[in-house]
């Protein structure tokens, strides 16, 4: 029975320092955490973030305000931006206005995450409402918009047969 007693208190020693051993491994603690340091899940921080940063551009169209609208983009499209915002067409040309301009969809999608949103533009008497889907992706610890497209997404989710 010696023996028996030796390998149940073996057991029962294991099993109490089972939980223990296991605390430091796995996804949790400092080093390796699943969620992203403001405790959201990473599709839930990629969706706000991108939200946050199209609402940013969107808030700065409807400003009037190019130096705001042109930090919330990725460098590789700032060159661009500079050439054609405040050009005859662009985003930011003088005789266009913003009246209203609202998000309909964050998803993600094959190149980041696409926000959608329903613009209205003004240019004196006329009115047009138009939709631009945004590309938004991390670069480093932060995010900017890497595209804008003519188009959108509903605020529906997509059905396939």
């Amino acid at each position: 029975m010696g023996q028996q007693h030796r390998r149940v208190a073996t057991a029962a020693v294991l099993l109490a320092l089972l939980p223990a051993g296991l605390a430091g491994c796995g996804s949790g603690g400092d080093g390796g955490s699943a969620a992203a340091p403001t405790g959201r899940a990473p599709a839930e921080e990629a969706a706000a973030k991108s939200r946050e940063r199209v609402q940013a551009y969107l808030d700065a169209l409807a400003a009037r305000d190019a130096a705001a609208g042109r930090s919330q983009l990725c460098a590789p499209m700032q060159a661009t931006f500079d050439a054609a915002a405040t050009g005859p067409n662009g985003d930011f040309a003088d005789h266009f206005t913003v009246p209203q301009a609202t998000i309909t969809d964050v998803r993600t999608g094959p190149r980041g995450q696409e926000v959608s949103a329903s613009i209205t533009v003004a240019a004196g008497s006329r009115k047009a409402t138009r939709s631009l889907l945004f590309t938004v992706t991390r670069t480093g610890a932060d995010w900017c918009i890497a595209g804008e497209a003519p188009a959108g997404n509903s605020a529906q989710p997509a059905v396939t047969p």
